[in-house]
């Protein structure tokens, strides 16, 4: 069973963070607000998820100056869209996701880090026949070919990929990949839909499909 240390700023997206993870089936552990590094050095936790935010980030430069730590706790930070900028800058960790995030994503990207560092997972790569998502260096391929993508074309194929298979109504779509402060329509989704379809798909694949009166989902075999 994994057991995953939880790092927030306040209880209430700790709680969030943690209903999250049990809900796919992973045990988790509330770091305490003081000493926290202490705790995840004394702790048999598999990996940590962290709240990033300015005030983690020196958190984040402590855990990742404790080599030893580092080579036993994978380190998952959440953060939001504003922040990515900061993150890109020099925060090595072994993987991110963009709140807000859903259970199963969350699920996913806590046991594929868990992978790579077990050596069961050489790349940070989500592949569906010819299309690649590199979810480390956002980097899309399409048949080897590199694919140019707005951040939201991007972050609306790789929250559509993480959870392929289901279905996603526009609102659900919006609140996911735009935020819930976000008050645009509907149509922004059919608008980046589009446009994203023009680009990795063609005659011969189709990726995202378009559910009648529902909304959108990815498929696995294009």
């Amino acid at each position: 069973m994994i057991t995953v240390a939880v790092v927030a700023l306040s209880a209430e997206r700790a709680g969030q963070i943690a209903d999250a993870l049990r809900r796919q089936g992973i045990q988790t552990a509330m770091a305490p607000a003081a000493d926290v590094l202490e705790y995840l050095r004394e702790s048999q936790c598999d990996l940590a998820v962290v709240e990033y935010t300015a005030t983690t980030r020196a958190l984040l430069d402590g855990l990742q100056a404790d080599k030893a730590l580092v080579e036993r706790m994978p380190l998952l930070a959440l953060t939001d869209a504003d922040s990515v900028t900061e993150y890109e800058s020099g925060v090595a960790v072994d993987d991110f996701a963009l709140l807000p995030v859903s259970p199963a994503e969350l699920g996913a990207r806590v046991r594929l880090a868990l992978r790579r560092r077990r050596g069961d997972e050489p790349e940070h790569v989500l592949r569906f026949n010819d299309l690649s998502i590199d979810l480390a260096n956002y980097r899309v391929t399409v048949a080897g070919e590199h694919v140019a993508l707005t951040f939201k074309e991007y972050e609306l194929l790789r929250f559509l990929a993480s959870n392929r298979d289901k279905v996603f109504t526009r609102e659900a779509l919006l609140n996911r990949v735009w935020g819930y402060d976000y008050y645009g329509g509907a149509r922004t989704v059919d608008v980046h839909i589009r446009r994203l379809r023009a680009k990795i798909e063609d005659g011969h694949r189709t990726f995202i499909e378009t559910i009648r009166n529902v909304g959108y989902r990815f498929r696995d075999e294009p």
